[in-house]
């Protein structure tokens, strides 16, 4: 989609390191440069410049039908006459180049067709209303999705908004992210002639942008070419230095891998599993990242071994053979078949080692999972397309398909970033996040969210910004602070403050500590920039979701021997039905309630304080306050276990603190509002049963000052 780019025969700074994934030789642009020039063929043949492509789509679709390839040439060719790239070649290069890119991984005529024409729109007089026309509303969408936005409307959001653009249209057709994915690896490859600042520039957005989405499709025949592309441009000392060790490694007369994928052969010829058995060298970049990790490289880590089957169950048989024949490197084994890859991967990955300490990784799959591996929603298709059933709209946008998680969280969130800044930044701190996690709710629904994400992310994407009003969160049935990271597979249940009468509960700056989507962050800025004075104070205890009305401490169920007196629960004490009480006359007219064994009791006995008469009732019905008082012993989240266990009891916690551990036992202090006396003895059994709570007791505080 560039036309300043060069010739990759052209002496450049690049020397782009990736290996071709097939036998075909990179095609040379002059000569189809020479072929385009000479304008189509008749109407019947198909012209020589699309000879390549043709070849490569019919080595995925034999009876492919490729009259709508010569007419996208025809037009293409045409249309983009006279124009040049910045190497000299005619501009139909490269989308020649591009469309050859898409068909060798498997794209379909559809795909191919919209490649060809990718540019017109954005850079020739054909309209889209042109291309809808001669080759249907589907090739017209694609090629929608791909053109550039203008900088004489958008100035330096040209390029941010494109993207936004694009993400929205690949939203609802993968394949407008494909075709841009090509394109751009094309343009990566021809990038030499450009000022080294451009080059940087470009190659900075690839890395932050293009690579991840690479990733996030599965295309990792383009996504690690890419790699290997910016690595050159962005660190061409450690680039260079990579290329060496390559090289010094392919020299060399002995190749560990290669006799270990002979024995391997061996190994599986003697169990009767048909396999075929590759070696797969590493690209410039993973080369590194080995090198980093385990500061020198061994014979074995310039490559892995792929074995390819025919059935998923083959793909077990050959691990169990490589584990009983070869010492396995327990560390190193995933299952991404029984649990794919958000991006549609599928592969066992081990290492197993030789009697010598030679280590081979080793990737196992089918040939269908490969072809996935390789060329991911590219060689699907459209995945995600809508059933046949539905249809295009009038301004040509699709009704909304099944897309993955990701996708769906990014389309979201990007219609809560209005200006063009905070889209851009978003965007490249979202797709930072290259792995993605499963959450569970209660009704049995799921939320993707990013690994590493908190209760804070799920209540935003299950809740939007009524996920202001949340106060805590449920984790696998227990109670978790909103900072909780969560784990694949966990279910999780956001408390919502649902208190009528009282302020909402306010999202805290400390959250951003905690957020790891968009959404939730962009949520939380906004609410934070349209309230200053918003709450920011640090995450302690767990708030238990709100229960009732909110009760102040009362002393109605007790009766005492002075008419009109204001009657008090003493809150040194705390008592409550049926405890023995008695009651002292304190200043103001009131009467405050003792247990009998409060320490104040008897200090206030011997300063000569006449006692008064007390009584409870209504002990069955009426609430109290109580604390209490729990001695555990210290462990991971005993806390929680024991906030979950009062809330469970139906009890509200009006306050909570923990001491810090001392030897290894720490003390918890709740001050509890019970719905009627009749709860406590069973509410201290259940804070006894809970792991590691060896003793629940009530607060005897010594009263300090006159009462």
């Amino acid at each position: 989609m560039s036309a300043e780019a060069t010739n990759p025969a052209t002496p450049g700074p690049i020397t782009p390191g990736a290996q071709r994934r097939r036998g075909r030789p990179r095609i040379d642009l002059r000569r189809l440069g020479r072929a385009a020039l000479l304008g189509p063929a008749g109407r019947d043949r198909l012209p020589d410049a699309i000879g390549h492509v043709a070849e490569a789509h019919r080595a995925h679709f034999a009876d492919a039908d490729l009259e709508p390839l010569r007419r996208a040439y025809v037009l293409a060719e045409s249309s983009h006459r006279g124009q040049m790239r910045k190497s000299g070649e005619p501009y139909i290069t490269h989308p020649l180049a591009v469309t050859l890119i898409l068909a060798e991984l498997g794209a379909e005529t559809t795909t191919l067709t919209a490649s060809l024409l990718h540019d017109t729109v954005e850079d020739t007089d054909v309209t889209l209303d042109q291309v809808r026309t001669e080759f249907g509303t589907e090739v017209a969408y694609l090629v929608d999705g791909v053109t550039k936005l203008e900088k004489v409307d958008y100035g330096a959001a040209a390029e941010p908004e494109t993207f936004r653009k694009m993400l929205v249209a690949t939203g609802n057709d993968v394949r407008v992210m494909s075709i841009k994915l090509a394109d751009r690896l094309h343009n990566m490859r021809t990038l030499g002639v450009m000022r080294q600042e451009k080059q940087e520039r470009i190659a900075k957005v690839t890395r932050d942008v293009l690579i991840p989405l690479a990733e996030r499709l599965g295309v990792q025949a383009l996504k690690t070419e890419l790699e290997d592309l910016v690595f050159a441009i962005l660190r061409p000392e450690e680039y260079g230095q990579t290329q060496t060790l390559i090289a010094a490694d392919t020299a060399r007369a002995e190749n560990p891998l290669a006799d270990i994928a002979g024995e391997v052969r061996g190994v599986l010829r003697e169990a009767g599993l048909t396999a075929e058995v590759l070696i797969r060298p590493r690209h410039a970049v993973s080369v590194h990242r080995v090198l980093r990790k385990r500061g020198e490289l061994r014979g074995a880590d310039f490559g892995r071994l792929l074995v390819l089957v025919s059935e998923d169950a083959d793909c077990y048989g050959v691990l169990g053979e490589l584990h009983t024949c070869f010492t396995p490197v327990v560390s190193e084994f995933k299952d991404f078949i029984a649990v794919p890859k958000f991006n549609l991967y599928q592969s066992l990955h081990t290492a197993v080692a030789r009697a010598d300490g030679e280590v081979a990784e080793v990737l196992i799959r089918t040939h269908q999972m490969h072809k996935v591996a390789e060329a991911g929603v590219v060689a699907l298709g459209n995945p995600y397309a809508p059933s046949a059933e539905e249809h295009l709209d009038t301004v040509g946008e699709r009704s909304d398909p099944t897309r993955p998680g990701w996708l769906s969280r990014l389309l979201d969130w990007q219609q809560s970033a209005p200006d063009t800044d905070t889209f851009w930044s978003t965007l490249r701190e979202d797709l930072a996040q290259d792995r993605e996690i499963t959450v569970f709710r209660p009704d049995g629904g799921t939320i993707g969210l990013p690994a590493g994400a908190s209760c804070v992310d799920a209540a935003y994407a299950q809740y939007g910004e009524d996920a202001h009003a949340v106060i805590g969160a449920r984790v696998n049935g227990r109670l978790a602070t909103l900072s909780t990271v969560l784990k694949d597979g966990d279910t999780v249940q956001p408390l919502m403050d649902r208190m009528e009468g009282a302020a909402a509960s306010e999202p805290s700056r400390d959250w951003l500590d905690h957020a790891r989507t968009p959404a939730a962050r962009i949520a939380i800025r906004r609410w934070l920039a349209a309230h200053p004075e918003g709450p920011s104070a640090p995450e302690s205890a767990p708030r238990a979701p709100y229960s009732g009305p909110s009760a102040r401490p009362s002393a109605a169920n007790a009766v005492v021997d002075q008419p009109g007196a204001t009657v008090r629960l003493a809150g040194c004490c705390t008592p409550v039905p049926p405890d023995e009480v008695t009651a002292f006359a304190v200043r103001g007219g009131a009467v405050t309630v003792h247990r009998v064994e409060c320490p104040a009791v008897a200090r206030m006995t011997g300063a000569g304080r006449p006692e008064v008469g007390v009584r409870w009732a209504d002990a069955e019905t009426a609430e109290y306050r109580v604390t209490l008082i729990a001695e555990s012993f210290s462990r991971p989240h005993l806390l929680a276990d024991l906030t979950e266990a009062i809330a469970l009891e139906g009890v509200a916690i009006i306050s909570a603190t923990v001491e810090p551990p001392a030897q290894g036992r720490v003390r918890h202090t709740y001050t509890l509002q019970l719905p009627g006396s009749a709860h406590l003895q069973g509410l201290m059994r259940a804070m006894r049963n809970v792991p590691g709570v060896y003793d629940v007791g009530r607060a005897q505080h010594a009263a300090a000052g006159a009462l």
